[in-house]
């Protein structure tokens, strides 16, 4: 077993002042595959205080020695990739082929928009050709506190890290302490880069305990959180003590939307969209709501495409879909799999317990109600698993007030060969971000939603703006 129980601190691995030892589970097997040891308050304080110490050294170096940096870490992340998928695969349940294509490639690929980003970025610029005298400062927020989850666990480091280290921010990381393994190797390769001690630190630890003395901490400026709802309203609470800066990027209830006009993979690229990373996405398209011309074919072709879904353990190579995360999230999901039958939904693929084959790991069916309506449980509440919700609907403006009655807003999706319709479905439907016609979102698009989905936007330049304050000054010597 993995034995990982330091923290990285101001540029040095070190013990954690008091042992508290967290086993990390293989969701394949439901066995430990590594010990961490999980922070407290001393670690957490000692962490922010190599983070303040770093900061004006950092803030102030030319921006260009920065992404010099940032373009090191590349090159080291490139060499480290079999490590990190390996250890994604282990503590998460990705399946080995998916972690290696997708969650590694998660990282490196927002890493590159960054660089891409920060090289026409301007930090310093005047106000206008009539005011030059005014000049227009973006500065580094500060000690900023990175707080990630365990779904695509490379994906949202390489998301907070490349934009924070880019504008000239330090940083504590704490990872998931369901997925910590990769964000430690992350660590090494920052160290390998040559970043200066105290930019980066890690601790590991859980919400109640680190989450919380890095949300509340007078010495962290930022709080950059990733994960449920719930706890972003937690954090949120605690940041508000210090009237710190808090960007959160939370849950979500995508609808996507299939119009009888729809193209014919429609369908079966929405559930493989839903039911990919075992459906732990916070922009999955969960509530597939379609036109009633066509509700009937499509039902029958997503539940013949999730029946052909196949499941197996993280450690073994191929295309199918792994466990969900750890036994509370099975036990979630399996209760909002009975709430959905209880209430009236008509299950047409899937259901409770594990799959045919499977007595061990948390493996989920892939699972498709069909003839839910929006007030059901499974359509209000974010499940993050395998199952894919199909309401129907009439008219272009049922669809909308049916996609737009939930809390969250994050993602939603619109399924079309009606250019026109598409645009106005995608001005009217109020999520962050909207994705038309199976074309995601272009490299260095922004990320991030609305309502109960959080604030703030990851990647490229919004990614880099978000760890920025704006400093305007009147009076500047002409140079």
């Amino acid at each position: 077993m993995i034995e990982k129980r330091e923290f990285y601190i101001n540029g040095e691995w070190v013990k954690p002042a008091v042992p508290n030892d967290c086993l990390v589970i293989d969701p394949s097997t439901e066995e430990p595959c590594a010990v961490i040891s999980l922070g407290g308050e001393a670690d957490t304080n000692a962490a922010v205080a190599a983070a303040k110490a770093a900061l004006p050294g950092w803030m102030y170096r030319p921006a260009e020695e920065r992404i010099a940096l940032v373009e090191k870490l590349v090159q080291v992340y490139e060499a480290r990739g079999e490590d990190i998928a390996q250890a994604i695969s282990a503590e998460m349940g990705a399946p080995i082929d998916m972690a290696r294509v997708a969650q590694v490639g998660a990282g490196i690929f927002h890493l590159k928009n960054f660089l891409r980003a920060a090289k026409d970025f301007q930090f310093e610029k005047p106000l206008s050709e009539k005011f030059p005298n005014d000049r227009i400062i973006m500065e580094a927020v500060g000690v900023a506190a990175l707080i990630t989850p365990w779904n695509w666990p490379m994906n949202q480091i390489a998301l907070k890290v490349g934009a924070a280290a880019i504008a000239g921010c330090t940083m504590v990381l704490k990872p998931s302490e369901q997925s910590p393994l990769n964000a430690m190797i992350f660590a090494e390769m920052m160290h390998e880069a040559g970043f200066p001690a105290g930019v980066f630190n890690l601790v590991n630890g859980d919400g109640p305990g680190v989450g919380t003395q890095l949300s509340r901490h007078p010495d962290v400026d930022m709080v950059s959180f990733t994960g449920s709802t719930r706890a972003g309203t937690l954090i949120s609470k605690n940041a508000a003590e210090t009237l710190k800066k808090v960007h959160l990027e939370l849950g979500g209830k995508g609808a996507n939307v299939v119009f009888a006009d729809a193209d014919d993979a429609a369908i079966k690229r929405g559930v493989l969209h839903m039911m990919n990373n075992s459906g732990q996405s916070c922009n999955a398209p969960s509530r597939m709501l379609v036109q009633r011309p066509i509700y009937e074919k499509a039902v029958e072709t997503a539940a013949e495409v999730a029946g052909k879904v196949s499941v197996g353990s993280a450690h073994e190579p191929g295309k199918h879909i792994g466990p969900v995360v750890n036994e509370v999230q099975f036990n979630k999901i399996q209760a909002l799999i009975e709430k959905g039958i209880e209430e009236g939904a008509r299950l047409v693929a899937g259901g409770p317990g594990r799959p045919e084959g499977f007595n061990r790991g948390f493996f989920v069916r892939p699972t498709v109600f069909a003839d839910v309506n929006n007030q059901m449980t499974i359509a209000r509440e974010e499940i993050f698993g395998p199952v894919l919700t199909m309401i129907p609907f009439d008219t272009e403006e049922e669809a909308v007030e049916i996609a737009n009655d939930t809390v969250y807003g994050l993602t939603n999706y619109v399924q079309t060969q009606d250019g026109e319709r598409a645009n106005r479905m995608a001005r009217k439907l109020r999520s962050g971000m909207v994705e038309m016609n199976g074309k995601p979102r272009s490299p260095g698009a922004p990320f991030g939603g609305m309502k109960q989905s959080g604030n703030g936007r990851e990647g490229g330049v919004w990614g880099i703006e978000d760890f920025l304050e704006v400093k305007a000054v009147g009076g500047w010597a002409a140079e």
